[in-house]
């Protein structure tokens, strides 16, 4: 379920604050949304696979507490980061 280096650096390019960024909380959150994506899709088609649940549930957990960290250091950041990956409706 990785992601691929084209893939992965699109999605930094897109979510970096700057041009050499590539740890920020908005780039952790984006790369974990699409792992969780993949993960998903992977799970709706193989639903007795309990190791890849587990690890879902561990990266959903991970990005919860990542959205949870810039909620609290910068709401406007957060909410154009929700807004740009559709993960509220």
């Amino acid at each position: 379920m990785a992601l691929s280096k084209e893939k992965k650096a699109a999605l930094v390019k897109k979510f970096a604050r700057s041009e050499k960024d590539t740890g920020s909380v908005e780039v952790q959150v984006a790369l974990l949304t699409e792992q969780i994506n993949a993960l998903t899709d992977h799970l709706q088609k193989n639903h007795k696979d309990n190791s890849s649940h587990r690890g879902l549930m561990r990266l959903v957990g991970q990005r919860k507490s990542l959205l949870n960290y810039l909620e609290k250091a910068d709401r406007d950041a957060y909410a154009d980061l929700i807004k740009n990956l559709k993960l509220r409706k």
